[in-house]
């Protein structure tokens, strides 16, 4: 899921980038979600391999228990094509998903964006988690939200797709913003299933 720009307010201000198509609502939560947090540039949030993988593994598996799924496992090939594709974005310092021709397999997509070292993974990854206020569970895609727009929770329910095993994720950073990548497979919101049951 790629998303609808939320206005720096100035380069001190912490922003990130979920939804596409923000509705009204899910772009005033979200903004109510960052409003009193101040991104000290002298002090940035930890980084590294080890713990990106460690907090991304425990959400996602965190919200897959409450969800009633099985877990996810890391794997390390999704981790690297996440990783090479963060790398594109924070060069090229654009926010969109990848094409098919780029993915080595049939994948599914997370992207986060944020200003760099303003947010700690886990912070990160609850903001996709957090798209769970608006979900509908007993429906099949595309009537999975309450807001009638079902990229709106697409990052939760990529999270918590019941076929989804594996996840690996990437972080890179071009000086100003951290772009987050997630790759999943199987890969999950298929139209016409539901994300916990894997069909109608």
């Amino acid at each position: 899921m790629t998303g609808g720009f939320l206005k720096r307010i100035s380069k001190y201000w912490p922003t990130f980038l979920a939804l596409a198509a923000f509705p009204a609502q899910a772009q005033t939560d979200l903004q109510r979600d960052v409003r009193d947090r101040w991104y000290n540039p002298d002090k940035p949030q930890p980084r590294g391999e080890g713990l990106l993988k460690y907090h991304m593994l425990t959400a996602h598996n965190r919200a897959r228990a409450a969800a009633d799924v099985p877990p996810l496992v890391w794997d390390q090939a999704l981790a690297n094509e996440a990783g090479a594709y963060a790398r594109v974005l924070a060069r090229s310092r654009t926010f969109k998903h990848s094409s098919k021709a780029q993915r080595s397999k049939p994948q599914g997509e997370n992207l986060w964006m944020g200003s760099q070292g303003g947010f700690t993974y886990a912070e990160m990854a609850a903001s996709w988690v957090n798209e769970k206020r608006y979900y509908r569970p007993r429906a099949v895609l595309p009537d999975i939200s309450t807001t009638g727009d079902w990229r709106d929770v697409g990052h939760y329910t990529q999270v918590i797709w019941r076929s989804t095993t594996a996840v690996g994720c990437g972080l890179a950073s071009n000086g100003d913003d951290d772009y987050l990548v997630c790759r999943y497979s199987p890969p999950g919101n298929v139209f016409g299933q539901n994300a916990t049951a894997g069909k109608p």
